[in-house]
């Protein structure tokens, strides 16, 4: 049986199929395409993915040793829901904030906020108390569902911030609220009702930019269920595509394993709000360890693995050494940073049942962007795909916001119902980021004449550890707070593991000293440990100035690399 073209079948799916019937509608004044027919809200994925899931009977969210169906994960929602209105007091328009690792707890309170019209805050489970200080004030999150180690950091803002806190495993005991008592004392276990409109805030997701302090991005119920769809849209069109062998056994239930950090877009809205509708299952990590991955995955039939290019690597090498091949694997994606182009070829290789992809995406899109899988992506190692249909449009515009020619370079510029509201308490920055429903991504890239986009360099002084986005001027503020420092400048150091690492150059005062492992020291409390600078250059006179009299950031990171390869 022949396939049709992806545009083909799009058009087959959007003409034949109602749940993905797109329509014109108004939003904040603008325009867009959006789905007509989806659920409106991210609660209400939950009931639309209930058939899916062997109507609440397939095991549905496993934990280390931790089993729940979707009918016992629905009701755990339920109950938290009502014990937030009723023991706790919130209700639509609260934001209540999460910190803690990626425990089960994590995705049952994500969606009793939600299910009370209240607004989920993610925060950074790695950052220190400074920086939970600067989020938990911008947020105005007054309640927050915390473990262990995240409860010790919050403790010292309890009383400067007035913040009620809930203890989650290991914080159990120590906090002002217990999440299981919460949850066995709830009044009711049926859905709350709540009058929530699909474009009501649903989350606060601190993203870091080129700014000291990260930006909290406001995403709505109807931007989180657009990106939702739009993936689920996927899974119906690659069929028609590329069509099953005749006589070719059903495909398994989509099955996905967790292993990037679920306070970041990348765990989830492709990989956890996707898997209600979609009927996946979902297996989450304690921590991530490559040869446990490639366990679980054969012993829970995982079929979907998203995580940054380290742990996709890692889990080639693991793979291999186990001499597995993961035959059920049939998506492989990479999300957060770039994957090296040589990888791409040498994971189809050891994967061969699997489709390798790649994503590009932003915390300001709801995660949903540009993308390819297979021999697309085999065929264009260096490109981040097409953009993603039905409801997004695409521009490649330069510094005036002009429209450039096929080929040439300009800053990729996204416009769908899945964009961000807005940046929390940042009008100005908001305005620089969207206008007129485009959002402006800060990326720059050159799109050929097929539709492929490739990525080419950043205008925002990033650097990406791991899928981590780590502020330049964020590290630069911690290190003016070392004494010795008279100023200072970070930027991206080549690693190859983790893609890049922090490197920084500092001009010291006259008579004093600095050593890394001084530096590291000064930095605790202040910056997160993946913040911190794993190579330090320090030197006397002024560091090295452009044209403006502004630090030169590239002729900086230049000096420093090349006395970096010298020294090895």
């Amino acid at each position: 049986m022949t396939g049709t073209t992806p545009e083909e079948a799009v058009q087959h799916v959007l003409s034949t199929d109602p749940t993905f019937a797109v329509e014109l509608t108004e939003v904040r004044g603008v325009t867009y395409k959006a789905f007509k027919n989806i659920p409106p809200t991210v609660p209400d994925l939950l009931a639309a993915g209930w058939a899916r899931h062997g109507d609440g009977a397939l095991e549905y969210l496993v934990y280390e040793n931790e089993r729940l169906t979707y009918a016992q994960f629905t009701e755990n929602v339920h109950r938290m829901a009502h014990a937030l209105r009723d023991n706790l007091g919130l209700g639509r328009g609260d934001r209540v904030a999460i910190a803690m690792r990626n425990y089960p707890e994590f995705l049952v309170t994500m969606l009793a906020i939600s299910s009370i019209g209240a607004t989920v805050v993610f925060l950074n489970a790695w950052w220190t108390t400074e920086e939970l200080h600067y989020a938990l004030s911008d947020s105005e999150a007054k309640v927050v569902f915390a473990d262990g180690p995240r409860a010790q950091r919050l403790e010292p803002l309890k009383q400067t911030l007035g913040l009620t806190i809930v203890g989650v495993r290991d914080a159990e005991g120590h906090a002002d609220r217990d999440f299981s008592d919460l949850l066995s004392g709830a009044s009711r276990a049926d859905a709350a009702e709540v009058s929530i409109d699909t474009d009501d805030d649903f989350a606060v997701m601190y993203s870091s930019g080129t700014t000291g302090h990260p930006k909290g991005v406001v995403q709505t119920h109807r931007g989180a269920v657009n990106a939702v769809f739009s993936w689920l849209m996927q899974s119906v069109v690659a069929p028609l595509v590329t069509p099953p062998e005749p006589g070719a056994p059903e495909p398994p239930r989509p099955s996905a394993l967790v292993v990037t950090p679920l306070f970041h877009v990348t765990a989830t809205h492709p990989l956890f709000l996707l898997s209600l509708p979609a009927g996946a299952k979902i297996t989450l990590m304690h921590k991530w360890d490559a040869e446990k991955a490639v366990r679980l995955i054969l012993e829970h039939d995982i079929t979907r693995f998203l995580g940054v290019p380290t742990q996709s690597a890692e889990l080639m090498m693991a793979a291999r050494q186990m001499g597995e091949t993961l035959p059920l694997l049939d998506y492989l994606g990479s999300g957060g940073a770039k994957r090296p182009g040589a990888q791409v070829a040498q994971l189809a290789e050891t994967f061969p049942n699997a489709g390798i992809a790649t994503g590009w995406g932003m915390t300001e899109t709801n995660a949903l962007g540009i993308g390819m899988i297979g021999d697309d992506y085999i065929k264009r190692p260096e490109s981040a795909g097409k953009l993603h249909p039905p409801v997004q449009e695409l521009k490649i515009l330069d510094d005036a916001g002009n429209e450039v020619a096929v080929g040439e370079l300009g800053e990729i510029t996204v416009k769908s119902p899945a964009n961000m509201r807005c940046y929390l308490n940042k009008p100005e920055a908001t305005a620089e980021t969207i206008q007129d429903g485009w959002l402006r991504s800060g990326d720059l890239g050159v799109i050929d004449e097929e539709g492929y986009v490739t990525i080419l360099d950043r205008k925002k002084n990033i650097v990406i550890r791991g899928g981590e986005n780590i502020a330049c001027l964020d590290v630069e503020g911690a290190l003016h707070k070392v004494p010795q420092v008279l100023e200072a400048c970070a930027f991206s150091i080549p690693d190859e593991r983790l893609g890049e690492t922090v490197g920084a150059a500092v001009q010291l005062r006259e008579g004093t000293m600095l050593s890394h492992a001084q530096m590291t020291q000064a930095l605790e409390g202040h910056l997160a440990t993946f913040k911190m600078p794993t190579h330090l250059w320090c030197q006397y006179t002024p560091l090295m100035r452009g044209a403006t009299d502004k630090i030169d950031r590239r002729g900086v990171r230049s000096i420093c690399l090349k006395k970096l390869e010298t020294s090895t």
